[in-house]
């Protein structure tokens, strides 16, 4: 295997200039073999509240510019491992939904097919419904662990079967998940009412809440969730609002009593030495950021999904 192609060089291109790319790697065209794509979903017409996560990829990459190689956290050079680079957006119908995760289902199917995983920039949650359909024709029925302050298990809004509340529904309803190994971590709020809970237990999925992260801890959180995955293949779904809106404030729909941005960090890294065979970080929306504080707080969890995912392929090839 060749020398991958890591990061633009800080001491010759400053971190301000050069192409929009996350953190600064090559872009898919200019590099041979890819192990990691990132790419950009710039989609939002699922939305049910604040508008605006269309702009997430963009937003993302210019936050992620501070990233680095090394991974102190992980111990480990995913980017010196293994070739990561930016496969840009794709690009579908805003007008359309059932045309847009047709297109999507499509060209994640096509992108995974060169690469060996992929790590999505929404968009809003709409889009983790076609990635999953691509990913279990890949790998059959993932387990998922989605991170969010939501279920998005509901039915339909408006009669509309599609949206970023539903995606998890219709992808248990089609057999995209694994019913026995799926899991939501950091959910709170108010629901419409307890059978939104009963139907979500029967779509397939247990629940780890924000409350139960404060009160029981970090490492009595990944027990629960590292038994209910066991040995499956993994994807993992990270909606930002997971986190409290004091660590992410740009985001569509914010719930209070959020996990900070270090628990998120740390129950990720809990989760790097499993097969995560595909991600994506959704809801970002940059119109209600401060400071870059969502931005940044987005792109490093993807930097720790992806050295997760790095380690995964090393790990593969028994390196």
């Amino acid at each position: 295997m060749s020398t991958p192609i890591g990061p633009a060089d800080a001491s010759k291109t400053p971190r301000y200039a050069g192409l929009s790319t996350f953190a600064r790697l090559p872009r898919l065209e200019d590099v041979g073999d890819v192990d990691i794509a990132v790419v950009g979903i710039p989609f939002d017409t699922g939305v049910s509240f604040r508008p605006g996560a269309r702009f997430g990829p963009e937003h993302v990459r210019a936050s992620s510019r501070l990233l680095r190689p090394y991974n102190p956290a992980q111990d480990f050079s995913g980017w010196e491992a293994v070739q990561v680079a930016d496969a840009g957006d794709i690009a579908v119908n805003p007008f359309h939904i059932h045309e847009a995760v047709d297109a999507i289902a499509e060209a994640a199917t096509d992108l995974g097919s060169r690469v060996d995983r992929i790590l999505t920039i929404g968009g809003d949650h709409t889009i983790a419904y076609p990635l999953l359909k691509a990913i279990s024709a890949k790998h059959g029925p993932v387990a998922v662990v989605h991170f969010d302050a939501h279920l998005d298990t509901w039915d339909t809004y408006f009669d509309e079967p599609i949206t970023h509340g539903t995606p998890f529904r219709r992808a248990s309803e089609e057999g995209f998940l694994d019913r026995t190994a799926s899991v939501h971590v950091g959910t709170r709020g108010p629901l419409y009412g307890k059978g939104d809970l009963e139907d979500d237990e029967r779509l397939g999925f247990s629940i780890i809440t924000s409350e139960y992260v404060e009160e029981n801890g970090i490492p009595a959180a990944l027990d629960r969730l590292r038994r209910r995955i066991g040995d499956k293949p993994l994807y993992v779904s990270v909606d930002i609002d997971v986190l409290d809106p004091a660590h992410a404030p740009g985001t569509g729909t914010p719930e209070a009593g959020g996990l900070t941005s270090r628990e998120l960090l740390r129950l990720i890294r809990g989760l790097a030495d499993l097969d995560i065979v595909g991600a994506d970080v959704v809801e970002v929306a940059p119109a209600y950021d401060h400071a870059q504080m969502t931005g940044i707080a987005a792109s490093h969890v993807a930097y720790d999904i992806m050295t997760a995912m790095a380690r995964a392929i090393v790990r593969g090839r028994g390196q």
